[in-house]
């Protein structure tokens, strides 16, 4: 299922527990992380920087192991590059899971990049690659996300393996 940012954002407006929790149901979620995938399949580094500010805090960080995050400033540079790099980039929702003030995202990226890529040689190949993403929702913005990506898959791909 593609996803759609729904134009407002009612995660924002959430319910809120009695311990300060915000309340989520997949639509919140949905509405809140399709602004976060829109940044990662914007067609310039302006729409990625309006995308990710829109729904992540100022202290956002994007972690790819458990020692090593990026914050938000980082991640728009290096989103930003991607633009240009692989400017069909197209990531679907596989599935959501909702849990407390946690949006777990399996999801699947696609695209052909536009020259060299992960170290592999222009072939004009294409990619399809698995994502899990566990986004943390505090204060009605994303606080942090977690991701694993089968970029190495990614890889092997381009080179027609």
């Amino acid at each position: 299922m593609p996803f759609s940012s729904g134009g407002a954002n009612p995660a924002i407006a959430a319910d809120i527990r009695a311990d300060g929790q915000y309340v989520l149901n997949e639509d919140r979620a949905k509405s809140l992380i399709g602004p976060f995938y829109k940044a990662l399949t914007a067609k310039s580094e302006k729409e990625v920087e309006e995308h990710l500010t829109s729904v992540t805090s100022l202290g956002w960080t994007s972690c790819a192991t458990n020692d090593s995050c990026e914050d938000r400033k980082s991640v728009i540079s290096r989103w930003s590059r991607r633009v240009h790099a692989v400017p069909d980039m197209k990531w679907e929702f596989k599935e959501i899971i909702v849990t407390g003030n946690k949006i777990i995202v399996r999801g699947e990226g696609t695209g052909t990049p536009s020259g060299d890529f992960l170290g592999v040689p222009y072939s004009g190949r294409s990619f399809r690659i698995l994502a899990i993403d566990v986004h943390t929702v505090e204060q009605g913005l994303l606080s942090s996300i977690f991701h694993v990506e089968d970029w190495a898959g990614a890889a092997r791909q381009l080179r027609g393996q």
